[in-house]
């Protein structure tokens, strides 16, 4: 018999290519999501990929009664993935009440679920931004939490503590928070990939849009960074790659295997490249010029961070293996499936 397992945000970017690896590793799932920041036309592309309709509610997991209402139907649930959260950086700082409420309300009520109904596993995305700006790189999972730079960092940090303070109290209770640096890349058939509804975010689909003729120009945040070209670093790290660390985590407290009630790891692939480095990448493995100009740093960025991961590689068993280059493909590939 299949192991049940919700997930919510499973239409979003990081929670459709999940669906996908978990079906191909032979579970059952259940999608959560309101579509806010998401298609409907995604979950045609995960049959197209794995054969298998998932089923699917379109709600909001910040109202308890409507979640509760998938519990009540989908009796013997044993792990929720919880992804559903608003997550750009720039907007929580223009808009943090929206970013407290849908990201912790939200993971009030699944745990308030999990109690009530006996779903004692989760897999939980969290974030680097809980490190904010490090005092020493790379990090690890024993690197202090810094104050958060933003009102999303700030809500993974809190969040990470709502549910290590829930498994203390309720003893049934185990889960894994997964720190993910950044995602970014495609599916390998091109048929799911990132896409922000509106102006984009986050900076892959900026570029990818920007070299597909959709955007003008890509703004740089900064160019006067202490980095090797003055703009800021990341650990960018492909979507599949994350999507199966899931798989792996989720089994892990299926199995019983893991070693606290609570677990943590840095999820990355312990390279940091810089956006104008990212930038140049593109270029060379698409052969299309992106127009870009340096524009003012931005609020609630952080200068430079990536993962040491060695934690997770030895623990988890589990390694980040494709390389910025393919990712980035990817990426084309993808933009121009969606664009043509």
């Amino acid at each position: 018999m299949k192991n049940k397992i919700l997930i919510t945000g499973g239409v979003g970017y990081i929670g459709s290519h999940t669906v996908v690896e978990l079906h191909n590793a032979n579970f059952e799932v259940i999608i959560v999501d309101d579509l806010s920041n998401s298609s409907v036309s995604v979950l045609k592309q995960i049959e197209k990929i794995t054969g298998v309709a998932p089923k699917f509610y379109e709600l909001d997991v910040s109202k308890y009664d409507q979640l509760e209402t998938i519990f009540k139907e989908n009796q013997g649930i044993d792990a929720i993935i919880h992804f559903a959260a608003a997550k750009a950086v720039g907007e929580s700082v223009d808009n943090p009440l929206k970013y407290y409420k849908n990201n912790l309300v939200s993971l009030l009520n699944l745990i308030e679920c999990q109690k009530k109904f006996n779903v004692n596993n989760m897999v939980f995305s969290s974030s680097c931004t809980v490190y904010g700006q490090p005092n020493v790189l790379p990090v690890t999972e024993q690197t202090p939490r810094q104050d958060a730079e933003s009102p999303y960092g700030n809500t993974k940090r809190v969040g990470e503590d709502m549910i290590s303070d829930s498994v203390s109290a309720y003893s049934q209770l185990n889960a894994i928070a997964l720190r993910y640096f950044n995602p970014i890349g495609a599916h390998e058939s091109a048929l799911i990939g990132e896409l922000p509804i509106g102006v984009p975010q986050n900076l892959v689909p900026f570029i990818s849009q920007t070299a597909a003729g959709i955007r003008e120009k890509l703004l740089v945040f900064g160019d006067d960074y202490d980095t090797k070209d003055g703009s800021a670093i990341r650990d960018f790290i492909n979507v599949v790659d994350l999507a199966k660390a899931h798989v792996v985590a989720l089994k892990r407290l299926l199995d019983k295997k893991n070693k606290t009630s609570f677990e943590i790891f840095n999820l990355g692939t312990g390279n940091g490249y810089s956006v104008l480095e990212l930038i140049k990448t593109f270029e060379e493995v698409t052969g299309v010029k992106v127009n870009y100009e340096i524009a003012p740093r931005r609020a609630g960025d952080i200068e430079k961070i990536w993962a040491d991961t060695t934690f997770a590689n030895e623990e988890l068993g589990w390694k980040a293996e494709k390389s910025l280059q393919e990712t980035l493909l990817s990426v084309w590939n993808w933009q121009k499936n969606i664009t043509n």
